[in-house]
């Protein structure tokens, strides 16, 4: 029986890759091409030009390149038509099921912004002073959705068409938009609740990483925060953390030699016993296989407070420095100023950010696998004296420009670009003495859902919704600054 017609454009006869002789890993027809276990780079790196990681599979028609996972999860996306904004820029979708638009935004100025040579773009609105609304375009939202209609159009295996590519195509045929959601579902469940932010130390790894909570809530439950939970700061035990552990090895299941990165939180991991730290960093490696993923240089990325940092005994970290990973710790400094953390109800002292600043310096020079990285806030309406007395940390503290320590630096208002604070941002780094970047995150983490952090009175109006109904009117919350992770989990 004649295989049915298929009305592809002819794609290019040499996309075929010239060491790629394996018919069992690679199929192609003049309508579409797959390519199976395509082998990535095995190191984030930072460059400005487009680059994969981790092991994948393609499948390439005349108009789409779509990439799937080894559970055979569709992860990336780009049309070929001349609609599509740069051939250079693609979609991802995050384990989350969110998808983001990676623009290239002009490479240097982008670089010297965010520390990425590509910008990721979200579907919702977040405090970002740069970038563009890509998914106004019909030809970047609609493929998030048409992927599926792609995949429906690729005919049934051709009798030419190799076992193993028959199967790997009926596998991504299979997986619904709705398998995804539900995984992103179990992914929320394990933990308890979605995450509400990732550090911004996660660009090393593309946001890449397991969520594993060793410690629900946060010290300081700061006035004008109304997007983390009220729950006290309680550790989790020994057994919840290994249960987590198991699940998410299920969950990831082929794709985890993918994952490199573990993310302990919730808001500030560092307060948790020390044993526990360790304890849970020693049994993820082991359970997830970190010595043996395809991606290498395995990274540990948590939160930590002002009062948990000057708390921690340095036998802390040097156990950390000890282990097989290379440790991220980010502290809500906010800022150094009494009238400001007045003002954004930071319940503690200029005297204590300070002394925890010396501290993370004192920890970035003495072990070699940690970076301590710092957040300050910035706005219009903040008081006069909150930038000097930044600055006379930043600046007049250091002796030396130091290339270790990163400062970050969050604009406090959603959807509202001024060039005023952009210069202003670009201002304060070349006077800072260490790396400084502006805090790039997705908005609020619940979904397509936002939340009120300006009014006390809208979050007494509205407690009574769940945590994934709360709604966002452009204020944010002092530690995790109401950014939703780019990870989406």
């Amino acid at each position: 029986m004649p295989a049915p017609a298929v009305h592809f454009k002819q794609i290019r006869p040499d996309c075929r890759p010239e060491n790629m002789t394996d018919p069992d890993i690679f199929y192609h027809t003049d309508h579409f091409s797959i390519l199976l276990n395509i082998k990535g780079n095995r190191e984030y790196t930072k460059v400005s030009y487009p680059v994969k990681y981790g092991m994948f599979s393609r499948l390439e028609t005349r108009d789409h390149i779509l990439e799937f996972n080894l559970n055979h999860e569709i992860t990336h996306a780009r049309s070929k038509t001349r609609d599509w904004l740069h051939p250079s820029e693609w979609l991802k979708r995050t384990r989350g099921n969110d998808w983001i638009y990676y623009s290239s935004g002009g490479y240097a100025g982008v670089f010297e912004a965010i520390g990425e040579y590509y910008l990721p773009n979200f579907m919702y609105p977040t405090n970002s002073l740069l970038g563009g609304k890509p998914f106004e375009f019909p030809v970047i939202s609609d493929l998030c959705s048409s992927w599926q209609d792609i995949l429906a159009d690729i005919p049934d295996p051709l009798p030419d068409m190799p076992d193993p590519i028959a199967d790997w195509l009926e596998k991504v045929r299979s997986i619904q938009a709705t398998d995804l959601q539900k995984k992103a579902g179990r992914l929320f469940a394990i933990s308890g609740a979605r995450a509400t932010v990732l550090p911004p130390d996660a660009r090393h790894s593309d946001y890449n990483l397991i969520p594993l909570t060793i410690a629900d809530g946060c010290l300081y439950k700061c006035r004008f925060c109304k997007v983390k939970n009220k729950k006290p700061f309680t550790p989790r035990s020994r057994t919840d953390i290994q249960r987590q552990i198991q699940e998410l090895k299920l969950l990831y299941g082929p794709d985890l030699i993918n994952e490199n990165a573990l993310f302990l939180g919730e808001h500030d991991a560092l307060n948790a016993p020390q044993d526990l730290i360790l304890f849970a960093a020693k049994e993820s490696h082991a359970a997830f296989g970190f010595a043996r993923t395809y991606m290498k240089h395995p990274r540990i990325y948590l939160f930590g407070s002002v009062d948990s940092l000057l708390n921690a005994d340095m036998t802390l970290f040097d156990a950390l420095n000890r282990l097989p990973f290379e440790t991220h710790i980010n502290i809500g400094l906010e800022s150094h100023d009494p009238a400001t953390l007045e003002q954004i109800g930071k319940p503690i002292t200029a005297g204590k950010v300070s002394r925890a600043f010396d501290r993370m310096g004192e920890i970035n020079q003495a072990f070699p696998k940690i970076e301590m990285t710092g957040n300050f806030i910035m706005d219009d309406h903040l008081p006069p004296t909150h930038i000097p007395a930044m600055l006379a940390l930043v600046r007049d503290r250091i002796p030396r420009p130091a290339a270790k320590g990163s400062i970050y630096l969050s604009p406090l208002q959603f959807g509202k670009p001024s060039r005023e604070v952009l210069y202003d941002f670009y201002r304060l780094k070349t006077a800072c003495r260490l790396p400084m970047f502006l805090l790039y995150h997705p908005a609020a983490l619940a979904g397509r859902h936002t939340i009120y952090f300006n009014e006390e009175e809208q979050y007494e109006q509205n407690r009574h919704l769940s945590e994934n109904e709360i709604r966002c009117h452009g204020r944010i919350c002092c530690r995790c600054h109401g950014f939703r992770c780019s990870l989406g989990i």
